[in-house]
């Protein structure tokens, strides 16, 4: 099924990659954003299916961006796409109700994850 989706990250490369890879498994991008107010901003403009964030920006984090973006919308899907391990991430993620936590990179996974979705 076709989602559409917020792609937030920080580096313009993940950013294309990511867009290639889901668009090419069919789905629609309706925003690329480059850090947290950005994805907020976005979010509210566009209300995607599903948001695909990074946790590591400048500014905002994706986690305050995550806890903004649940406040306007508690339903909102959004699914951590990060490289780095961060020290207490789980702790810090654990109260938000995130869908995934997929290594970046791993775009197999993404697809499974969104698949799996209804």
């Amino acid at each position: 099924m076709t989602k559409r989706i917020l792609i937030v990250d920080d580096s313009n490369f993940m950013r294309h990659r990511i867009v290639q890879c889901l668009t090419k498994a069919g789905h629609r991008i309706v925003g690329k954003a480059k850090d947290g107010d950005e994805a907020v901003d976005l979010y509210r403009d566009t209300q995607p299916d599903v948001v695909t964030m990074d946790i590591t920006m400048r500014g905002k984090d994706g986690i305050a961006a995550a806890r903004e973006i649940l406040a306007m919308n508690p339903e909102a899907t959004i699914i951590f796409y990060t490289l780095l391990e961060i020290p207490n991430m789980a702790e810090r993620i654990q109260k938000l109700p995130i869908k995934k936590v997929i290594k970046k990179g791993d775009e197999e996974d993404l697809l499974r994850t969104l698949a799996a979705m209804a």
